[in-house]
């Protein structure tokens, strides 16, 4: 598949985090099935997608295809199944507000790596904006940033593991990504979730209405923004691959009210606020950066 250009980029990195933001309007909607059974059915149906999709893609060679994705897609499909079952394990532990701030410092965590494997140059607006991102992050979460007892503390570890996980994700898809398709990678992180949650979510309870909304999870909340993210790193940096992702937490709550009429706290709209603008800040800068270059050559 060829590299997109840096805008197309930006654009389908807006759109995953967009589609992953839809996570709690429609996990609302459920009625019976909780927890670790959420987190079995959404892995099932996005391996389930992310396989009929490369099966379509390549009739006679998924096999092959799964086969030839090599150290770097193994690896990157442990840290995919990390992301999908870590945070759902810490929220059985800890608060929301706890496993949010937590995962904040991905990006950070994403530059420092990005400067250590990748040799990556970050931009001084980089390091600005994941600074002024994180600030906002926890303006929004602070307030339900709780105490912590030793069952909250395992949570909180949980949870680290995440950001972790996207860090080393994003350090892979582009070292590895501009040789291998590592698309596939998503279907394997998808299965190894799966079966990883399946013996906590027994006895499944999910009725036919939860199960088309967990479908409808796994295929655009899941499955389809994860394969789109794993395009759009190609044509961005490490640290901005990172920092975009801030948007599933800042659109999270506003879907929320819009949907359900349940109104965020102010401080959740103005943390939010403050995340936004040092996205669009970090993007605006970068623009300009490149049409200086562009008329300097």
């Amino acid at each position: 598949m060829q590299q997109p250009s840096h805008k197309t980029a930006l654009l389908l990195m807006i759109i995953a985090p967009t589609m992953w933001s839809t996570a709690g309007v429609l996990s609302r909607q459920l009625e019976s099935a909780r927890g670790f059974e959420v987190s079995f059915w959404r892995s099932f149906f996005a391996a389930l997608f992310v396989g009929t999709v490369l099966a379509g893609q390549h009739k006679t060679g998924l096999g092959q295809k799964l086969k030839s994705l090599g150290r770097y897609g193994l690896a990157s499909g442990v840290m995919w199944a990390a992301m999908f079952t870590c945070f759902m394990l810490a929220l059985t532990m800890t608060t929301v507000a706890n496993a949010l701030i937590v995962e904040s410092f991905a990006p950070l965590l994403t530059a420092i790596f990005a400067w250590i494997f990748l040799s990556e140059k970050i931009p001084g607006r980089t390091w600005l904006a994941i600074v002024v991102a994180f600030c906002g992050m926890l303006w929004m979460f602070i307030d339900g940033f709780s105490q912590l007892d030793s069952r909250g503390l395992i949570g909180v570890m949980l949870a680290l593991c995440v950001p972790f996980a996207v860090a080393a994700n994003v350090i892979i898809l582009k070292k590895g990504g501009q040789h291998v398709d590592l698309i596939p990678a998503v279907l394997v992180g998808g299965v190894l979730s799966a079966v990883l949650m399946l013996p906590f979510a027994l006895p499944l309870s999910a009725s036919l209405h939860d199960i088309l909304i967990l479908a409808t999870l796994g295929v655009f909340q899941l499955g389809l923004p994860c394969m789109i993210m794993v395009h759009a790193a190609k044509g961005l940096s490490a640290p901005e691959i990172s920092l975009l992702s801030l948007l599933e937490v800042v659109l999270g709550p506003f879907w929320v009210w819009l949907a359900i009429g349940e109104e965020p706290a102010k401080a959740t709209l103005m943390g939010g606020t403050v995340v936004l603008g040092a996205l669009i800040f970090n993007e605006v800068m970068a623009f300009r950066q490149d049409r200086q270059a562009k008329s300097l050559s």
